[in-house]
């Protein structure tokens, strides 16, 4: 790890690497999957095209990847395959995109599914699908890992066969860096943890009444995420497949909702399955997968109201749309096909907010998840 780091310190000492902004050199997304490895893939953000996709790390079951701030290294969450989870820090190369690991630490549960890293504090949040906890981890001023400094662990149950515990699906860290927000679908819950950014650690919902959110049973909140005012919080439900907007009250931290929306097309009669939502760069538009119907839709966000109207549903590319990222330029999507086993490229046009099948596909065995590298 000594000899990771060092080659580390190199980087931030002399010259860059080329960054995103630069046309001599392609980007790069990882993918987490559900097999035995991470994968990269090249992408030439200048011309709108992608490349190849490459094996960078074996590692079992790695669901979710996100991106050091400033640091060339990349952060993993490892399922644990019916074990304790892992978050594992990697260094990267730009140049051959492969992945070298640094250090690891213990995720406080089991099935390890979601990271969400908040830049102020240099702490990251794992969800931990299986058990129902959520963690917060340190990282330390070289990037690698530190320790693990608390978990919490929720309770709760749902109608829904998948809902039998609690599923912490995904984290998130408030503006005010005072709540932590945990969207559970298997509790029907988005639970409002405390968080103290000076030493990164977790409280409970020790409040009367509780400031936790409870959605509709059988919704599964898979998402909760701020949008660019951060007045608002969208929530996505998994096994409804629906979208909630929620105003977010930053002193008390309670969430009221707002508006509701359903993401089925009123004429299906299928399996619902949201998977995947995200905000535009300029936080005008937001963006959903619909796994149920193989579908992605386009919603404008109300600049005062935070309400949202659809704009847009079109074909994945594919089946089963896993996830989504949207290119640090804005004008770019990577669509995340599960059992396709495969990656399609959408363009945004950053006026209308509107998607564009680029109709380029790259191959890439059982993807779960996908994160560009700026």
């Amino acid at each position: 790890m000594a000899m990771v780091l060092a080659g580390l310190a190199l980087v931030l000492g002399g010259a860059r690497a080329a960054t995103a902004a630069d046309c001599g050199q392609a980007d790069i997304a990882y993918l987490g999957t559900d097999g035995s490895r991470i994968r990269a893939l090249r992408f030439d953000a200048c011309a709108g095209r992608l490349g190849a996709v490459t094996p960078a790390a074996e590692v079992d079951k790695p669901r979710w990847i996100v991106p050091h701030a400033r640091l060339p290294l990349v952060y993993a969450a490892i399922d644990g395959s019916g074990k304790e989870g892992r978050v594992i820090a990697y260094a990267f190369d730009r140049a051959s995109a492969a992945l070298t690991r640094v250090n690891e630490v213990t995720a406080g549960g089991g099935g390890t599914t979601h990271l969400w890293l908040d830049t102020a504090s240099m702490t990251l949040l794992a969800a931990n699908f299986a058990s129902g906890s959520v963690s917060s981890i340190a990282v330390n001023q070289n990037g690698s890992l530190g320790a693990r400094l608390a978990t919490l662990q929720a309770t709760g149950s749902g109608p829904h066969r998948r809902q039998a515990s609690a599923h912490a699906h995904g984290g998130a860290i408030d503006p005010s860096g005072r709540y932590a927000l945990v969207a559970d679908m298997g509790a029907d819950r988005v639970f409002v943890y405390g968080f103290d950014r000076t030493t990164g650690a977790l409280s409970p919902d020790d409040a009367s009444p509780p400031r936790t959110f409870a959605t509709v049973a059988g919704s599964g909140p898979r998402r909760a995420i701020f949008g660019a005012s951060g007045r608002f919080v969208y929530v996505l439900n998994e096994l409804s497949a629906q979208v909630l907007v929620l105003r977010w009250d930053p002193q008390d931290g309670r969430l009221t909702q707002v508006q509701s929306l359903a993401i089925s097309s009123p004429e299906f009669q299928g399996s619902k399955s949201a998977s995947e939502i995200a905000v535009s760069r300029d936080g005008r538009f937001i963006y959903v997968a619909d796994r149920g119907e193989n579908a992605l839709l386009a919603y404008r966000v109300h600049p005062e109201a935070g309400t949202l109207s659809l704009l847009q549903r079109l074909p994945s590319g594919g089946e089963a749309p896993w996830a989504f990222d949207i290119h640090p330029s804005g004008k770019w999507m990577l669509v995340a096909n599960y059992r396709s086993n495969r990656m399609n490229l959408f363009g945004i046009d950053l006026q209308s907010g509107r998607l564009t099948d680029t109709a380029q596909a790259a191959e890439s065995p059982s993807p779960v998840s996908v994160s560009f590298i700026p």
